[in-house]
């Protein structure tokens, strides 16, 4: 084998690493995959209501996605969902609360920042929560509660 071809081979080879390497960083990131915890942990929230919400759905504060819905099950008539945080610290007075996305969007958990000097720490309890607005009920509210005579 001459020295030009190996010099080729070599490029090309290299090329191609250098290609799978990237295309492996994106699968990674554009799937929102997570190789290693980096700080993540876990907290729990019993709330009396979660209609529509799902495992995997997102944990936001202030709009920005702080980690996912991980677990959700029944306990004692309530349900506990345990919530994968990415790091950030909750103060121990946050408020928890299921919102919709738009109006007839999935279902996400809203934390409110608390102003607490002490933080939650891992697989430690949100204390308040807010379960979800239950549409179907204000409806009928509205729709029967109008036509009560005064």
């Amino acid at each position: 084998m001459n020295r030009q071809s190996w010099t080729v081979e070599t490029g090309v080879g290299l090329f191609l690493l250098i290609g799978l390497v990237c295309v492996a960083y994106l699968s990674f990131n554009l799937g929102d995959v997570r190789l290693w915890g980096g700080g993540d942990y876990m907290v729990h929230a019993r709330f009396s209501n979660v209609s529509g919400l799902k495992k995997k759905a997102s944990v936001t504060m202030a709009g920005v996605e702080i980690g996912r819905v991980e677990d959700i099950r029944l306990e004692d008539g309530d349900a506990v969902v345990t919530l994968r945080i990415y790091g950030v610290p909750l103060e121990e007075d946050v408020i928890a609360s299921i919102k919709t996305m738009g109006i007839i969007g999935d279902k996400y958990i809203a934390v409110s920042a608390g102003a607490s000097d002490e933080r939650i720490p891992p697989n430690g309890w949100i204390r308040e929560t807010q379960p979800p607005l239950d549409v179907e009920e204000l409806i009928g509210r509205f729709v029967f509660g109008s036509m009560e005579k005064k």
